[in-house]
């Protein structure tokens, strides 16, 4: 059936699309019950591989029914057809992504940007608190709502902690996200706590990457995998001792 149809059952009048990605796509849509305009993920089961439905969709969805804060994208619903198809209802980022936002209007004020790096320090430590790591900490999973307020989206590479017999966060050995935010154990294969992970996109990278954007237009490091080695972040590091 349909997406549109499907919707409108629903009480949502589809859009324009706003993004595709590999396993599905995001239409902006009004709902009647909300009296507002929403984002709707959309993704097809049936076209995506079994490692992002037996390990990935289900960790996003899990993330998505829990977390609740100011500063994270709401999800109002989520639900699925008989037709393998899988619907999650969002709050609209109307402003776009912060990456967007910093190259088409330039840098923010500093007390301004202040206000939005304390939003999103708050989503991260909410995450954390909440047992929850995000993993793909990136400007272009960072949304800007009517007001300008941040909020944290795209769970799809979140992941519940898990602990040992004596309490202790078992540490992940895994790569995903963006090579141009990694952390530098990340890149060089050394297993650690993915709130480590997160904590140093945050506080270490994105005051660097918001800076750099507005003014050169380009990343502080070649965005390919191939290209960042852990010497780059070994040297931006002994830098900023000084």
């Amino acid at each position: 059936m349909d997406d549109a149809v499907v919707l409108g059952k629903k009480g949502y009048s589809l859009s324009n699309t706003l993004g595709e990605g590999s396993y599905g796509k995001v239409k902006s849509a009004y709902c009647n019950w909300l009296k507002c305009n929403v984002a709707i993920k959309i993704i097809d089961k049936r076209k995506t591989p079994r490692d992002f439905l037996e390990r990935f969709l289900p960790r996003e969805i899990e993330a998505l029914r829990h977390l609740r804060h100011p500063s994270i994208i709401k999800t109002y619903e989520i639900f699925e057809t008989s037709a393998g198809k899988v619907y999650i209802v969002m709050e609209l980022g109307a402003k776009g992504d912060l990456l967007d936002y910093i190259k088409t209007t330039g840098a923010m004020e500093e007390d301004v940007a202040r206000i939005k790096f304390q939003q999103l320090a708050s989503a991260i430590k909410y995450c954390h608190d909440s047992d929850f790591a995000h993993r793909d900490l990136k400007c272009e999973n960072i949304l800007l709502d009517e007001d300008l307020n941040i909020k944290l989206s795209d769970f799809g590479f979140s992941k519940p902690l898990s602990r040992d017999e004596n309490g202790r966060t078992i540490l992940s050995k895994t790569f995903c996200g963006s090579a141009a935010y990694a952390a530098p154990e990340v890149l060089q294969g050394i297993p650690c706590d993915p709130r480590i992970s997160d904590i140093w996109k945050n506080y270490h990278h994105f005051p660097r990457v918001q800076n750099l954007l507005c003014h050169c237009r380009k990343y502080p490091f070649a965005t390919t995998a191939l290209c960042i080695s852990p010497m780059q972040f070994k040297v931006k590091l002994y830098h900023n001792r000084r």
